[in-house]
């Protein structure tokens, strides 16, 4: 990504990502279709966890986005090695961090239902399919460290090639665990649970295989997953402000899920879909904005911040372009589109207003996360991070409540304020509004240029290993790139 016309290498860079992502969206687009075949409350179970598994999956994504910000720049200064040690720090911060949560989860699992307000058959179909993922979490975490470490060497095509293998497993487990078939009994939402877990299971185990054997990019070495106190410090520094940026983005759609409960089991449902469907132009933004963290990484590192710029705006106009086509095409065809998931005329009307209000936006939503993806690249997540509280707690979250509501009241006080009062229609304008706000923000933000500096320090010293077998002993050598070790 440091030579060379743009846009081809944005387009090779992104496209194995953008299908990557693609497919990562079938897990949900396959649970929700087959569960569509069981009942509505099952649907709505499932499209309330949506949320719910989208703050696990941020999370990941957000503890791994320092990964990819240290290893392209360390990549594009030629320090290979150094890359190789932020891997094996990542594996440790994976786990560590997937544990803690899938703990927490699995306790208070009941508590967290009740409070997105889940009640009655949607509570017992919900708490079904929560308990397994849970169990889940790990392997989601050890995929994204994967896919992470090989993005910023700027290979994202074999990380592709799992997740096509993973989700082709998911679609054909998906029926049969869900309906039921020969031996396997008919488990519903629990069954599309499991059908997640196998999958993950395939990815996360062929991912964390692949790095051990090397030759991608990067590696993985046994002594590397010893803690390393300075590597960790830089990661959890450039890292914890995406991962706070993850839990914003999905604690602000847990709390817009919560504010759809109250208008029906339709509601529910069509946002559910909605949300899915969406999640396409995510995919598409999220891997363009990816593909423009390592290209503004790996140009950081090679000190060239002016080309780093360049890659952020041609990804940026090229995704903008192609999900205002996808957008346009859901306001076409709106009941197709939500027909696909589910049968029910009503969920379908309710679905139509969201992509009627919703899909015109979706440009603006794509643009917004190939910038954010360019801050990330630069070691900048402090700056992507209040992009996402600005989208969802300044400009979307109030919005909702003031248009959806009819009275107000203010957390803390005894003061209540008017609502519009024009219901769940409210709830989706504020989507718009946010996506348009945020994108104006996005695009001054960027300008102003501050992200130039990178986060990898050039006079910090390098380390030496020097040794055989399991004598190896590590100093400080004078400053600079050292080669990349051979096999162990």
């Amino acid at each position: 990504m440091t030579t060379g016309a743009i846009a081809p290498k944005m387009v090779s860079l992104a496209w194995p990502l953008v299908l990557g992502n693609l497919l990562q969206t079938v897990y949900n687009l396959a649970d929700m279709f087959w569960v569509g075949r069981v009942s509505s409350d099952a649907v709505a179970a499932v499209s309330l966890m949506f949320p719910l598994t989208w703050l696990f999956v941020s999370t990941a994504m957000g503890v791994t986005a320092s990964t990819i910000a240290l290893v392209s720049q360390y990549v594009g200064a030629d320090d290979d090695r150094q890359a190789d040690r932020v891997v094996g720090q990542t594996i440790l911060i994976a786990l560590a961090v997937s544990a803690g949560l899938a703990t927490l989860g699995w306790t208070f699992r009941r508590q967290i239902l009740a409070l997105i307000g889940a009640e009655g058959a949607v509570f017992t179909q919900s708490l079904a399919y929560i308990e397994v993922i849970f169990f889940a979490l790990p392997l989601t975490f050890l995929f994204f460290a994967f896919r992470a470490s090989l993005q910023g060497a700027g290979d994202t095509k074999t990380a592709m090639w799992l997740v096509v293998i993973s989700a082709g497993l998911n679609v054909v487990i998906d029926p049969i665990f869900i309906l039921g078939w020969g031996p396997v009994p008919a488990m519903g939402t629990r069954g599309a649970a499991w059908a997640t877990f196998l999958s993950r299971a395939l990815a996360a185990g062929a991912g964390v295989g692949l790095l051990l054997q090397g030759g991608f990019g990067v590696r993985l070495r046994i002594r590397d997953l010893v803690p390393n106190p300075t590597l960790l410090k830089k990661l959890l520094s450039v890292g914890y402000p995406a991962t706070i940026d993850g839990w914003a983005r999905s604690f602000a759609a847990v709390t817009m899920a919560a504010f759809v409960t109250p208008f029906g089991t339709a509601a529910i449902a069509a946002y559910g879909i909605g949300l899915r469907l969406m999640s396409v132009s995510w995919s598409v933004a999220g891997a363009v904005g990816q593909a423009a963290a390592t290209g503004v990484g790996q140009n950081l590192g090679a000190e060239t911040p002016d080309r780093a710029g360049r890659v952020v705006w041609v990804g940026t106009a090229g995704t903008m372009g192609l999900l205002f086509a996808a957008g346009g095409l859901c306001v076409l065809l709106p009941e197709f589109m939500m027909g696909i998931f589910v049968d029910d005329p009503a969920v379908i009307a309710e679905g139509r207003t969201f992509l009627y209000v919703v899909a015109p936006f979706w440009a603006l939503f794509g643009g917004t996360m190939v910038i954010q993806g360019g801050f990330r690249g630069a070691g900048q997540t402090k700056v992507a991070m209040g992009l996402s509280f600005l989208a969802r707690w300044v400009f979307r979250i109030p919005v909702a409540i003031a248009l959806a509501f009819s009275t107000i009241a203010i957390p803390g006080t005894a003061v209540a304020v008017e609502g519009l009062d024009i219901g769940v229609l409210g709830v989706w304008l504020a989507f718009s509004v946010g996506a348009t706000l945020t994108f104006i923000m996005a695009v001054l933000w960027f300008r102003r240029g501050n992200w130039t500096d990178g986060v990898i320090d050039e006079s910090e010293p390098a380390v030496e290993e020097v040794g055989t077998g399991d004598e190896i002993e590590e100093m400080s050598v004078e400053a600079g790139p050292q080669p990349k070790e051979e096999d162990d």
